[in-house]
């Protein structure tokens, strides 16, 4: 295939020139992107009397025709070709001549592949949200069925004081919540077009950028020429928020794996979200959950390969950001991925009410309540602090618990002690008097989960 830019050379490049430094292989996939935005550039061409309109309407009678063939698979991309550009043009000037050379009129492949990136990310970014949206429902679902599993909850992942199951995962659902939040913040500033550009400097011919732009259904057009092309931010702020929310994915992920371990057990996994051992045949591998955990720090190495190619550009385009596709493309699609798989085996987990519920009634997570029933009696709280850790140590020394210890021992500490001491170190009370707003009784999860459904 013929260069569009031969003219100034005198020499072919090279097959290993041209091998490494095409494109196609990854920017293919744009080929949607590209094509429905050399239409929108091709109307505008000849709406603004820069080519005819009898030209201007071939162009994207043809154009649309390339994308259907595409599509159908009749029409398959040249490896050989540089990029996908290069390609559509090509396979269009194929097809009807010297007219089709008048598409290239007032555009560089510099704003021409800065447009199709925000085409094709914009479109990624609404996958990524609705899939974010489903784990999203999927972990609610989970949480109104819990709302009275008692589990304890963990600080350095030693047992500290009860909770609901429900409250833990309202917790994660909160995360997700905000990285939908991150995923719409940034389609609100990548929605701006860079078309009209050109290389670097803008163009003399009299084209409307802002007609191209609504037509894209972007917000408004890049106001600065040289920042049109250059600008990979909103590639960069997508990566860090993919990286952002596989992470909260791999804490998940994390707990998920310790949950069903045996140590734990408050959780089984379906057969069909596990994996065997080769040679134990009692094992039940969490693999899917193995696997978004490691699948984060591959995300984390397409954010830092971003970060790294632009950190020394001059401006304006540079061959540099050729990089920026594959990574940022293996991130949105490992995102994609991850979320997909794990939203079916969240909702066939299987909850084991009775094994979170005597977790809980070990390691003395209901000390804090006993210091608390001091203070509501008029202790001041490092004093009734010290007197419950000290109740705390006597029954590691002894071998027993909070619940069974005879009121006469509770007074050799405080005469403050009473009766009423046993209902109120109970473990259902210790979780369910927890009402203040966001917290683990019913009343708070519930209100959680219509803030987060609404």
């Amino acid at each position: 295939m013929a260069k569009m830019w031969a003219g100034r050379f005198q020499k072919e490049e090279s097959k290993e020139v041209n091998d490494f430094n095409s494109s196609i292989s990854f920017d293919g996939r744009m080929f949607e992107s590209d094509i429905t935005g050399s239409i929108a550039h091709a109307t505008m061409l000849g709406h603004q009397g820069i080519i005819s309109l009898a030209d201007s309407n071939l162009i994207c009678e043809t154009l649309a025709k390339i994308l259907d063939d595409i599509k159908s698979g009749s029409l398959e991309l040249d490896p050989e070709a540089e990029d996908i550009h290069m390609f559509v043009e090509a396979e269009l000037t194929k097809r009807i001549g010297e007219v089709g050379k008048r598409l290239h009129t007032s555009r560089s492949r510099n704003d021409q592949v800065a447009l199709d990136i925000r085409i094709e990310l914009r479109k990624n970014i609404n996958e990524i949200i609705d899939l974010a949206n489903n784990l999203l429902d999927a972990i609610l679902d989970l949480a109104e069925n819990n709302k009275e599993t008692i589990m304890p909850g963990y600080t350095h992942l030693q047992r500290a004081q009860p909770i609901t199951y429900a409250n833990y995962l309202l917790a994660y659902a909160y995360m997700l919540k905000r990285d939908i939040g991150r995923f719409k913040d940034t389609y609100k500033r990548m929605n701006y077009s860079p078309l009209g550009a050109c290389a670097l400097a803008g163009t003399t011919y009299p084209i409307d950028r802002k007609m191209v732009a609504k037509s894209l259904g972007f917000d408004g057009v890049m106001m600065n020429s040289l920042d049109s092309v250059s600008d990979r931010d909103s590639v960069v702020e997508l990566a860090s928020a993919i990286s952002i929310c596989m992470m909260h994915l791999s804490r998940f992920s994390e707990e998920i794996i310790l949950h069903c371990s045996w140590e734990f057990k408050f959780i089984d996994l379906d057969d069909a979200y596990s994996t065997g051992s080769s040679i134990m045949p009692q094992k039940k591998n969490p693999d899917i959950a193995e696997l978004v955990r490691g699948k984060t720090g591959r995300v984390y190495g397409d954010l830092i390969t971003l970060l790294t190619m632009l950190k020394g550009l001059p401006l304006a385009y540079n061959k540099d950001m050729q990089e920026d596709k594959e990574a940022i493309f293996d991130s949105v699609d490992t995102l994609k991925q991850c979320l997909s798989i794990f939203t079916p085996m969240l909702k066939t987990i299987k909850v084991n009410k009775e094994n979170m519920r005597n977790a809980a009634a070990k390691g003395f997570i209901n000390a804090t309540d006993l210091a608390d029933y001091l203070v509501k009696k008029g202790m001041a709280f490092r004093d009734a602090y010290k007197i419950s850790g000290t109740i705390v140590a006597y029954c590691i020394e002894n071998n027993t618990v909070l619940e069974k210890l005879s009121l006469d021992i509770y007074k050799k500490y405080s005469n403050l002690f009473s009766d009423d001491l046993y209902d109120y170190i109970n473990l259902e009370t210790c979780t369910f008097k927890r009402t203040s707003l966001g917290a683990s009784g019913i009343e708070s999860v519930e209100a959680q989960i219509k803030d987060l459904r609404s």
